[in-house]
């Protein structure tokens, strides 16, 4: 990614700037889900485009909708067990 010109979809640049790796690019890599991946997101631009607060507390309902999710899903998959 050129530094010569700001880009607002394609790098922008408090994800970019002083960075070895672009967070959209770990995401992939690593193969996080939409929680997990915004989530990831939020940290990593913590302070750089609004507050820090508001950016860990994105990251943090992430996490935390993440675990909803996964509760959810367990307990529909015990009680699909539990009617078979």
């Amino acid at each position: 990614m050129e530094d010569t010109e700001f880009d607002p979809v394609d790098g922008p640049d408090h994800y970019i700037r002083g960075r070895m790796y672009e967070p959209v690019k770990v995401i992939e890599d690593w193969g996080l889900n939409y929680h997990l991946g915004n989530a990831l997101k939020y940290i990593s631009r913590a302070g750089r485009k609004n507050d820090s607060d508001q950016d860990i507390s994105k990251a943090i309902w992430y996490l935390g909708r993440y675990l909803e999710f996964e509760k959810e899903k367990r307990e529909e998959r015990q009680a699909e067990l539990e009617r078979t």
